[in-house]
């Protein structure tokens, strides 16, 4: 039996509308190389000047992982060539991180929790990209320069499904904290994963593998299963010395293999040193202090709604795990919407015709607003719970008003007793073997007399009226 050791490097790009170093704009999608200066070219005689913005989210992110933040901290220059890293070094922290030692809790479905310790998280600047054609490859500088923050986890990490509850809480934290997009397919949050294998109970760690640059928790679970499955077939074969080694590997998702990309470099083989042209970070009692001004994030919040609206943990944990969700569950409370209702109609009505149409609730077709009225349409009598499905279907391919779909569905339930009781008459005067069964003590049948109602109804009949009335009439 073997046990994982899993350690994360996240990057992430923080929405200053500046790169980290210049005036050039971060916006993406722009052509090719238009948003570049001499400082992000990395021209000679061009000198960084560092974006104040980027250190207050820096600072941010500190307080809200209960980390120490540093009141001095250093830029160093990392050197490695490559070709979209135009001046042959990134300016980063090393010695000195801006933020160092936090934490971050992971939940489990069963409530439980772990704390997952975080090393580091350090400012730098991105490197640009690099475009692979046919035959030949391009560089695109727009990226370069655009404000990073690594986010170094402690090896402590355990398993794969530890692995991405990591990676979306931490995802949760960046956006509840509106310091980064967090764009996975723009690349505004990627990460590598150092992973390593064991016999359960070794308290020795072995050789580590990263797999680098990887922007789906699809494709991450996808690599570490393959990579995992790699390093213990390796050491069941006897060749683990041979075939695990320190590297840098790509995952291929096409083939669902981790492939060789290069050997990993050590600290020493980067030759930091100071960066000769940038003072050391010196933070201001009043930066700290308007650091540690932080808005509700995932766990507050969740306590929150167990408390303020009595719903389950798992639903809270569910429901805050996005800033967006938390914030239409909100707006359908305010609507009118009950809080036990609106966690069912929102997490697995809603929610469950998106993911089958490919939509997200993002550019979900119904907004907050409209799936309350249609949970006060059910709550006020309106129409039956089941009649409201079939209105969410319609609405899902149809922008109507909740009401308008009511009718024009032809679903407003019947709750007046007179017709109600004209159905139970019918129903009762054509069973008279039934009713007197039923008399007789075979207390089941009351099931059948309900059912029948609904049929009469074509479903339209209060079901709690016609329970009502129906007890009467049989009494």
């Amino acid at each position: 039996m073997f046990e994982v050791v899993i350690g994360l490097e996240v990057h992430i790009q923080l929405n200053t509308k500046t790169k980290i170093f210049c005036s050039c704009a971060t916006s993406f999608g722009e052509e090719a190389n238009t948003n570049v200066c001499p400082v992000c070219l990395g021209l000679p005689g061009a000198l960084p000047v560092l974006n104040k913005e980027a250190v207050k989210k820096a600072i941010n992110f500190g307080y809200a992982i209960n980390a120490t933040v540093h009141k001095k901290s250093v830029f160093n220059r990392k050197n490695y060539f490559y070709p979209d890293l135009p001046k042959g070094y990134q300016i980063s922290q090393f010695e000195i991180p801006i933020v160092e030692n936090g934490e971050l809790c992971i939940d489990f479905d069963d409530g439980s929790t772990k704390r997952i310790g975080i090393t580091r998280a350090h400012l730098e600047e991105d490197a640009g990209k690099s475009v692979h054609e046919e035959g030949y490859s391009k560089v695109d500088l727009n990226r370069a320069g655009t404000p990073l923050l690594e986010i170094v986890s402690e090896p402590d990490i355990r398993s794969i499904d530890e692995t991405i509850r990591y990676l979306k809480k931490l995802h949760a934290i960046v956006r509840y904290l509106d310091i980064s997009d967090a764009n996975m397919q723009e690349g505004s949050f990627r990460c590598d994963v150092n992973v390593s294998i064991r016999p359960k109970g070794d308290d020795n760690l072995y050789t580590r593998v990263e797999i680098k640059n990887m922007n789906s928790f699809k494709f991450i679970q996808k690599a570490l299963e393959y990579e995992i499955q790699r390093q213990i077939e390796a050491w069941e074969d006897g060749v683990y010395d041979k075939e695990v080694y320190q590297e840098t590997r790509l995952f291929d998702t096409q083939s669902g293999t981790t492939v060789s990309m290069r050997g990993k470099e050590d600290s020493a083989e980067y030759r930091y040193f100071p960066e000769p042209d940038l003072l050391p970070v010196i933070l201001s009692d009043e930066m700290i202090e308007e650091g540690k001004k932080i808005p509700e994030l995932p766990d507050e919040k969740k306590s929150r709604y167990i408390q303020e609206f009595g719903i389950k943990e798992y639903d809270a944990a569910v429901i805050t795990s996005s800033l967006f969700m938390a914030n239409f569950f909100e707006e359908m409370i305010k609507n009118g919407a009950s809080a036990k209702n609106s966690v069912t109609w929102l997490t697995v009505e809603l929610q469950g015709r998106l993911n089958k149409n490919g939509l997200t609730l993002e550019n979900s077709p119904i907004k907050a607003k409209k799936l309350a009225t249609l949970i006060k349409r059910i709550e006020d009598n309106t129409i039956s719970a089941k009649a409201a499905k079939d209105v969410l279907d319609f609405l899902i391919e149809n922008d109507k008003d909740i009401d308008d779909a009511i009718d024009e569905l032809g679903l407003k339930q019947l709750s007046d007793d007179n017709s109600i009781l004209a159905i139970i008459d019918e129903i009762i005067s054509t069973n008279q073997d039934k009713v007197e069964e039923y008399k007789n003590g075979k207390d089941k049948l009351f099931g059948f007399f309900v059912g029948q109602c609904m049929k009469a109804s074509k479903g339209k009949a209060n079901p709690a009226k016609v329970n009502q009335l129906l007890k009467e009439r049989l009494a």
